[in-house]
C-alpha cells in the first residue's frame, strides 16, 4: 500500500479479505452521520480477544469513540494455553495488558466489566454491575466456552482449557500425578496416576497430548527414583473417525505418527459415557470400556458463551447447534445492520458453503473487516463487499 497521507484512515489490509481491499483510505473530513451529542460515532467492542482487539486497532485513526469492554484486562493468546498447562510457558508470556496494547490510541478506552445483556432497540449494553453504555455500532467478539455436551458435572474431574486459571490448574494436575505415583506402592493405583486421558482430538487435544508425552519421556525422565515417567500412558480420545477433523487427511496421519513416537495412544470413533474421580468410561465398537485414570483433561469442544445466547434471544438471530449466530455476508445480524458478530460467535460461511473455522486468523480478519464496514457506513460510501476469509502464510 502507498504511504499514508494526512487526515486519512488506515485499516490493516493484510487482515481483510480480497473483496474488501479496495478504497482502504477514507477522507475523514467527509465522514457524516456522527453522534450529535459527542460529535463522534460510538463504537462498543465486547471482548478483547483476537477479533475484538484487531477491530479496535483497525479503528485507530477513525473519527469514532471506541470502547472495548472485557471481563479480563488482558489479551490472552489462547493457542498457547497448552504450553502453560504443560509448564513450557508462564501465564505472563501469553497475556498482554489491553491498556498497554492500545495505549497509543487516543480514541479508545478500555473498561473492565462483563457484558451480560443488551437492548438492540435502545442500542445499549448492560454490564453485570448494573452499568450500561450506549452505542451507535456494536462489535460482539465475546468468544466461546467449553462444551461438555450436556454433562457439565464432568467439569469437576476433567477441566477444560479456555483460561489462564484452567491452564495452571491442569499444570498442577499433571505434575501432581507424577508426585503421587512416586509415593504410591500399589501397582494398580500407580498405573492410574500415570495414566493421562485427553478427550478431544482437535488441535488443542493433539498439542496437549504431545506436550505431555514430551514431559514424560524427556523433561522428567531422570527426575524420579521409584517410577519411570517415560512409562506413563497417554490416551487421546475422540468420537470422530480421525484426529484433526478440520485439517487435510495427510496432516492428520502425520500428527498420529508424531504422537506415536511420543507414546500417545490415539483412540478415535469412541464416545465418552462417564467421567469420575477414578476413571473414564467409553463406548467402543466392542462395547463399554473403562480407563482407570486420575488425570483427565477436556478438549472436546466449545459452545457459545452466555452473552451469545442472550444476543440471539434479543435479536431473534438464527443459531447453529453450538450456539453460533448466523451472520449476513457483511457479518451483521439480520435486521440489525449496526451489530457485528465476529470470531467464535459468528456462523459465517466460506466459499465452499461450510462454516469458517474458529481460529485466530478468521477472528482477526473479521474484526478488521467490521471496523472498515463501520467506517464505510459513516462515509456514506458504497456498500462494503462481502467478507472473504483468505489464508495467509506470512
Amino acid at each position: 500500500m502507498s504511504e499514508r497521507r494526512p487526515n486519512q484512515l488506515h485499516v490493516d489490509e493484510d487482515a481483510l479479505g480480497d473483496g474488501a481491499r479496495e478504497d482502504m483510505e477514507v477522507n475523514m473530513e467527509s465522514i457524516k452521520g456522527v453522534n450529535p451529542e459527542s460529535k463522534r460515532w460510538r463504537v462498543i467492542i465486547v471482548g478483547g480477544g483476537f477479533g475484538g482487539l484487531r477491530a479496535a486497532q483497525a479503528l485507530k485513526s477513525a473519527p469514532v469513540e471506541v470502547t472495548l469492554i472485557d471481563r479480563r484486562n488482558y489479551h490472552l493468546f489462547q493457542p498457547l494455553l497448552y504450553q502453560v498447562a504443560t509448564g513450557s510457558l508462564s501465564p505472563g508470556e501469553i497475556a498482554a495488558p489491553l491498556r498497554s496494547v492500545l495505549s497509543r490510541q487516543k480514541n479508545t478506552r478500555i473498561l473492565l466489566g462483563e457484558v451480560v445483556d443488551l437492548d438492540p432497540l435502545a442500542q445499549r449494553v448492560l454490564l453485570a454491575d448494573g452499568a450500561s453504555f450506549a452505542y451507535d455500532s456494536l462489535i460482539v467478539a465475546a468468544g466461546s466456552q467449553t462444551s461438555y455436551y450436556g454433562h457439565d458435572a464432568w467439569r469437576a474431574w476433567a477441566p477444560g482449557m479456555k483460561s489462564v486459571e484452567e491452564a495452571t490448574d491442569i499444570r498442577h494436575k499433571i505434575l501432581y500425578a507424577f508426585e503421587v505415583a512416586e509415593r504410591v506402592t500399589d501397582p494398580v493405583q500407580r498405573r492410574a496416576w500415570l495414566t493421562f486421558v485427553i478427550v478431544g482430538a482437535g488441535a488443542t487435544g493433539v498439542e496437549l497430548a504431545g506436550a505431555i508425552g514430551e514431559i514424560a519421556r524427556q523433561t522428567l525422565k531422570h527426575d524420579f527414583r521409584s517410577i519411570h515417567p517415560e512409562e506413563a500412558q497417554i490416551i487421546l480420545l475422540d468420537g470422530a473417525p480421525r484426529v484433526l477433523p478440520p485439517f487435510p487427511e495427510d496432516l492428520a496421519q502425520k500428527a498420529v505418527r508424531s504422537l506415536a513416537k511420543l507414546g500417545v495412544q490415539v483412540k478415535t470413533g469412541v464416545m465418552v459415557k462417564e467421567i469420575d474421580k477414578d476413571r473414564v468410561t467409553i463406548e467402543t465398537q466392542n462395547g463399554a470400556d473403562r480407563l482407570n485414570a486420575r488425570t483427565v483433561i477436556w478438549a472436546g469442544g466449545v459452545t457459545a458463551c452466555a452473552l451469545g445466547r442472550t444476543l440471539a434471544q434479543r435479536t431473534k438471530a438464527e443459531t447453529d447447534r453450538g450456539g453460533r449466530l448466523k451472520v449476513n455476508p457483511d457479518l451483521t445480524l439480520a435486521d440489525y445492520p449496526n451489530i457485528y458478530v465476529v470470531g467464535d460467535l459468528a456462523l459465517a460461511l466460506g466459499p465452499n458453503g461450510k462454516p469458517l473455522p474458529g481460529v485466530a486468523q478468521v477472528a482477526m480478519q473479521q474484526g478488521a473487516y467490521a471496523a472498515q464496514a463501520i467506517v464505510r457506513k459513516l462515509h456514506s460510501a458504497t456498500p462494503i463487499p462481502p467478507f472473504q476469509y483468505f489464508v495467509s502464510f506470512r
